[in-house]
């Protein structure tokens, strides 16, 4: 287990470090912002959206490291996917961060299982995900930390 809890570490710090999908997505059919004040994480989400499928991706902003490298890892598992899975994905990833259970398969999301003993973090975690699905619905106002209850 303390191998896999590393494993995982290294996913998030990688993320971190080396961001993927990051900055403005120049072909963006919806944009949407998110902000959360209790830590500063500040989030854009870029969707390239083809139909109901999510052609590209992409973000921008600035925050603490469980905000971005959940942004970034976001980005990778949203390509390709259509709305509904984009949703049921994100269902998913809430469950692992407030709940601390991994998945049974490994993934790459099973990585933030342990944000779930930091409550105050879970928001950080989330906020790339509001944004992103705020893009998909087309909805203009920002997802903020302040309205959700992660």
């Amino acid at each position: 287990m303390s191998e896999l809890t590393d494993l995982y570490q290294q996913v998030i710090l990688d993320h971190n470090r080396r961001p993927r999908n990051r900055g403005r997505l120049p072909t963006a059919n919806r944009v949407a912002h998110g902000d959360n004040p209790a830590c500063g994480d500040q989030c854009t989400v870029y969707l390239r959206l083809d139909g109901d499928r999510i052609a590209d991706v992409s973000f921008d902003g600035s925050g603490c490291a469980i905000s971005q490298a959940s942004a970034s890892l976001m980005t990778t598992q949203l390509k390709g996917k259509t709305a509904a899975q984009a949703e049921e994905l994100y269902r998913r990833f809430h469950e692992i961060v407030t709940t601390g259970r991994e998945p049974e398969e490994i993934s790459d999301i099973g990585a933030f299982a342990g944000v779930h003993a930091f409550p105050a973090r879970i928001k950080c975690a989330t906020l790339s995900w509001h944004a992103a699905l705020n893009a998909l619905k087309g909805e203009t106002a920002p997802a903020t930390t302040e309205k959700f209850t992660d």
